[in-house]
Order: structure tokens, then C-alpha cells, then sequence
């Protein structure tokens, strides 16, 4: 399954996308299809608002949270891996 990512290109926030939309909380976000997630990213490259678009490898994770495989996407999602109290709302990043 894969997620997809990308910044805000007025602010640079890291953004999920939600099926419908975007949001700063990954708990948000939707796993998709490859298939399906290239069409958005497609699409939404061309509206030009988000910038650094990337399909993501995921996975369901505690709680239903979706959980990123790769440590970079964790850490775009969850926040810093040496402080778990600068983390986005408290979740584990593991």
C-alpha cells in the first residue's frame, strides 16, 4: 500500500493526503493502490499547490494510524526520533 506525501508550497508543512483533501496529521491519510495513487499524484502536480509529491510505501499501523516503512516518511510523520517529546501529538514514531 502507499501514502501519499508532499509539502505545502507556500510553508513547506509536510502533508498526507486524505482521499479527499490534504492534512498535517498522517493519522488522516488514506492507504491507497499504487494505481490510484499516481492518479492523484498526477493531479495534483498539476494544481501546483503541493510540492516534493512522493507515493510512500505503508502499512496499517497501531491503532489504524498508517505507518510509513521508511524512516525518513516516519520521521516526516511523527517528528524526531531522539526526542520523543517533540513528536506530532505524542505518537511513537517506531
Amino acid at each position: 500500500m502507499k501514502l501519499l506525501t508532499g509539502n505545502v508550497s507556500r510553508t513547506g508543512e509536510v502533508i498526507w493526503w486524505t482521499g479527499d483533501g490534504w492534512s498535517p496529521d498522517v493519522a488522516d491519510a488514506v492507504l491507497m493502490d499504487p494505481a490510484a495513487g499516481e492518479a492523484v499524484l498526477a493531479r495534483e502536480a498539476v494544481a501546483e499547490q503541493v510540492n516534493d509529491l512522493a507515493l510512500v510505501d505503508a502499512e496499517p499501523g497501531p491503532g489504524g494510524v498508517p505507518r510509513p516503512l521508511h524512516i525518513r516518511e516516519r520521521i516526516r510523520a511523527f517528528g524526531p526520533t531522539v526526542r520523543p517529546d517533540l513528536g506530532r501529538a505524542g505518537r511513537d514514531w517506531r
